[in-house]
């Protein structure tokens, strides 16, 4: 619930669950506060029937600018990943646990700020719903954010990656978040332990 006592994205669902209504609907978001800094609200993009599900944290500085999801720095790493995984793109929905860019103003710079709790929370009923209309085979999660969203609180990407667990009709692979690749002191490493958790999912449609 924010500061003017609403309590997440739920109120503002479209009575027609498709991605067309989903994302139009998605636009007028003020579900949490986010909203009242981002330019505009990220949405998913993708086939409304996908065989896989990307979901990150939260859309970037690039995203936030250019209203689509990973098409800054980190996406290019997911872009090269899914290719060397033998992921089509055409066969992949992307997305994010929160559809505001989430953050701190440092001089001129928009630094990243990770949502809070209750802010992922607030923005869960979109989530849900991308799900529910895409229905996909296998949905990757990428980072702690996305993981604890839709896979518990408790739940540890560095413990539990690249192993696949039942999310719904789905099966779930956690890793991390691409942005962590171009972060990690080791960038071959880290792209290299990304790349095994992508090819995992890969060899996962029709084990659902």
């Amino acid at each position: 619930m924010d500061r003017d006592g609403n309590n997440g994205a739920a109120r503002f669902l479209p009575g027609r669950l498709d991605l067309s209504a989903l994302r139009e609907a998605a636009a007028c978001c003020e579900g949490c506060d986010l909203f009242r800094n981002a330019t505009q609200t990220v949405f998913g993009e993708g086939p409304e029937r996908a065989t896989y599900v990307l979901v990150g944290e939260q859309p970037g500085d690039q995203e936030d600018r250019r209203g689509h999801p990973f098409v800054g720095p980190a996406g290019r790493v997911l872009d090269q990943g899914l290719e060397e995984a033998g992921i089509a793109r055409e066969d992949v929905y992307v997305t994010n646990a929160v559809k505001h860019f989430s953050f701190q103003l440092r001089g001129k710079r928009r630094i990243h700020q990770k949502p809070t709790a209750a802010e992922v929370t607030a923005c869960r009923p979109w989530l849900d719903a991308e799900l529910a209309v895409v229905r996909p085979e296998v949905v990757v999660v990428l980072g702690a954010t996305a993981a604890q969203a839709l896979l518990g609180r408790t739940f540890r990407v560095t413990r539990h990656r690249g192993e696949p667990v039942p999310l719904g009709d789905a099966l779930a692979v956690a890793t991390i978040h691409p942005s962590a690749v171009l972060r990690a002191p080791d960038r071959d490493a880290a792209y290299a332990g990304f790349l095994d958790d992508l090819r995992v999912a890969a060899r996962l449609p029709g084990a659902a």
